[in-house]
């Protein structure tokens, strides 16, 4: 028991010796500090609601009746503007007139479109697309005039409609959709915990280059108390962090307990990778290079997020899926612990890899020195 009071005592010493080496270190300090503020800042400027609503212009001549049973007749994320001419209607969806509400789509029906169509005579309706307006939704638009045209001639149209059952896979979102702001919330909770993990890289990396780690193993420390250090300082500085950004955006969602271990188990991995590049990187360029390394493989799940469909394979292979899939269904989807027990797995897998190999390349480097 005493000796095991002497190791913890001594863990404890190499921690405080490491937070005050950290404290001095003004570039990390200066980072992690202004990187937090940065982010929460970033989180709140963003849009909070998303504006499921299409706008359609239309510029008409005499399909006063029919438009109004479009009007009465549209769902719900259709709004329709009426233009008196064709060069407003124009300039609105190019940008080169201000509304009070963003027209995208404009349709300029001619002055004779009624009585050509009513003749069963070929006309002409221009359709305005505004550039960033999907294909799919220029098309149901086009399909639209059609269906007015065939409205006003008294003609069905010339296919027959098949039944049709429209099925969802995933989660459907329509009416529903998520804010871009909060999309950001993992990526920029993993962005606190890689900048935690350059810091504790940096950390080592200045402690091998002035061999401050065998200078240590002359006292009663052991190389296992170091590595022990190493793990725990670097968890709960990253940790700390992103606990932080969690309650500056308000992302602990419901199950509060759900996201802290979520991130406990981040910070565990971020650890891990922070002992490799700083034990393989012989000064500062090298572990950040390192350090980018793992940066950009470990991001790609973050961005993923952003724009959402079905995650390739791979993608879900990378250690940080777990992590950024299980903080996205918790806090955006409020998903509890069955949902998430895929995740945490997926998780800890990666940390016993990492972690495990971050440890064997420390200890390898320690008592190579």
């Amino acid at each position: 028991m005493i000796a095991l009071i002497s190791r913890i005592a001594i863990v404890g010493s190499i921690m405080k010796k490491d937070l005050i080496e950290f404290a001095r270190d003004r570039l990390w300090i200066l980072l992690s500090t202004l990187g937090l503020v940065c982010y929460v800042a970033i989180f709140w400027v963003l849009p909070s609601t998303v504006d499921e609503t299409i706008t359609l212009g239309i510029r008409q001549t005499g399909l006063n009746i029919a438009l109004q049973e479009i009007i009465e007749t549209e769902e719900e994320g259709l709004e329709i503007v009426l233009f008196e001419s064709s060069e407003r209607m124009k300039a609105t969806v190019a940008g080169e007139i201000e509304t009070e509400k963003e027209v995208r789509i404009g349709i300029d029906f001619p002055d004779d479109f009624l009585t050509k169509t009513l003749q069963q005579e070929k006309t002409i309706v221009q359709v305005y697309v505004e550039a960033g307006v999907p294909r799919e939704i220029s098309r149901a638009i086009s399909s639209m005039v059609r269906e007015i045209a065939y409205m006003i001639s008294g003609d069905d149209l010339p296919v027959t409609q098949l039944d049709q059952q429209t099925i969802v896979l995933g989660e459907d979102r329509v009416g529903n959709q998520v804010p871009f702001r909060d999309k950001m919330r993992p990526m920029l909770a993993f962005f606190i915990l890689i900048v935690e993990a350059f810091a504790l890289a940096s950390l080592i990396a200045g402690e091998v280059q002035a061999k401050t780690v065998t200078a240590m193993l002359v006292t009663p420390a052991r190389t296992g108390d170091v590595l022990a250090a190493k793990t725990i300082l670097g968890t709960l500085l990253a940790f700390a962090q992103a606990l932080v950004l969690l309650l500056a955006v308000n992302a602990l969602g419901e199950d509060a307990l759900l996201m802290i271990l979520i991130i406990l188990l981040g910070a565990l991995m971020v650890a891990g990778i922070g002992m490799i590049t700083g034990s393989a990187g012989k000064d500062f360029m090298g572990t950040l290079m390192y350090g980018m390394i793992f940066m950009l493989l470990l991001v790609i799940p973050a961005f993923a997020v952003l724009f959402p469909g079905m995650a390739s394979t791979w993608v879900k292979i990378l250690p940080s899926y777990g992590i950024v899939e299980g903080m996205v269904r918790t806090t955006i989807y409020g998903k509890g612990w069955a949902e998430s027990v895929p995740y945490l797995a997926h998780i800890a897998f990666w940390d016993t890899i990492i972690l495990g190999s971050g440890l064997l390349v420390l200890k390898k480097k320690v008592e190579t020195l």
